[in-house]
């Protein structure tokens, strides 16, 4: 079986040019069968790097990074709020000591840093690597709860319903070598222990991450139609897949190409994010699976209740979305997203 590897974005700031081409090749030489780091936006990184000459402490909290480049931009940080490893350079200008450090002029502490950084990601690490077997395996969700077996020890749990959970350690070789086994029997356990996390967040991370052209083929040729908003926070997508939804939203049975048009989205940007949509069953080629809308009352404030989100392809089972607008004649998306 063919599980690619995961791909970990990491994230500059306050780096002039000549910097910035020090820490890729940093990355590049951290590049292992396992895994492989690449610089990326920011606000969606794993992990952050910042350059300590230009970062300084405030009194309140704040960790300001002042740009290395002309066309850059200052980068404020609230320590509190910090959820993923953080590095800085030396020397720093001061006010500030971070757990982890690095000198630029010394490749040796750039590796060190990247192989703590990856222990400490190994968790999404093995998400991703549960996510590339549900897409290599396709196996039908829908039909019950899954277990995910190398040998005889249980190392994934996906259970539409309940989410799924992932042995913390586990890697691509270990789905390699598994078996997916549908339970015949009571309700589906997910570990404690294990990694746990819904289906649309587990294919959203991975949709992130991934290298591979995930959008099937028919959807580059036949019509396209709005399904339902993802079940995720709305910070975790971007602009472009607030784009597409509304787009697909007022324009039914839009063909790949007319998207395109309309979005001013390249070829393969647009099959990226389109391919996300899919993966959390956002979007459908098939118009019986399409968004139903439903008029509102003047003044219902209510929200009728939202389906469960699976991968459009894997999920033979769901029917249509019914959905109803919000009351604005500009939509922003065409349903209410989750604001956590």
């Amino acid at each position: 079986m063919n599980i690619d590897r995961p791909t970990l974005r990491l994230g500059i700031a306050g780096f002039a040019a000549e910097q910035q081409q020090q820490v890729q090749a940093a990355l590049s030489a951290a590049e292992t069968a396992a895994v492989e780091w690449k610089l990326g936006g920011f606000a969606e990184a794993d992990a952050w790097w910042l350059h300590g000459g230009r970062t300084q402490a405030l009194p309140t909290g704040i960790l300001r990074v002042a740009p290395g480049q002309t066309a850059a931009r200052v980068v404020q940080l609230t320590l509190s709020d910090v959820d993923r490893p953080l590095a800085v350079s030396l020397p720093m200008a001061g006010g500030f000591q971070p757990t982890f450090f690095f000198r630029l002029e010394d490749p040796a502490s750039m590796a060190a840093i990247l192989k703590k950084f990856g222990a400490w990601l190994q968790p999404a690490m093995a998400q991703y690597a549960l996510a590339a077997s549900i897409v290599e395996n396709e196996p039908a969700l829908a039909a019950g709860a899954w277990e995910v077996l190398r040998g005889s020890d249980l190392i994934a749990v996906v259970d539409v319903r309940l989410g799924t959970a992932v042995a913390p350690q586990a890697t691509p070789l270990d789905f390699a070598d598994a078996t997916w086994c549908i339970r015949d029997h009571g309700e589906a356990n997910l570990p404690r222990e294990f990694i746990q996390a819904s289906l649309s967040q587990l294919m959203w991370q991975y949709a992130a991450r991934t290298t591979r052209d995930l959008l099937p083929a028919h959807y580059r040729d036949k019509a396209l139609f709005f399904r339902r908003p993802p079940r995720l926070a709305q910070r975790k997508m971007d602009d472009a897949h607030l784009l597409l939804l509304r787009d697909l939203a007022g324009h039914p049975g839009s063909r790949f190409e007319e998207v395109g048009q309309r979005t001013g989205l390249g070829e393969s940007t647009l099959a990226r994010h389109l391919a996300a949509l899919y993966l959390v069953g956002s979007i459908t080629a098939n118009p019986n699976r399409a968004a139903t809308w439903h008029s509102r009352p003047a003044g219902d404030a209510s929200d009728s209740a939202l389906p469960s989100v699976t991968p459009s392809g894997l999920d033979a089972a769901s029917g249509p979305g019914g959905l109803t607008p919000q009351q604005a004649l500009d939509l922003t998306v065409p349903a209410p997203l989750s604001p956590e």
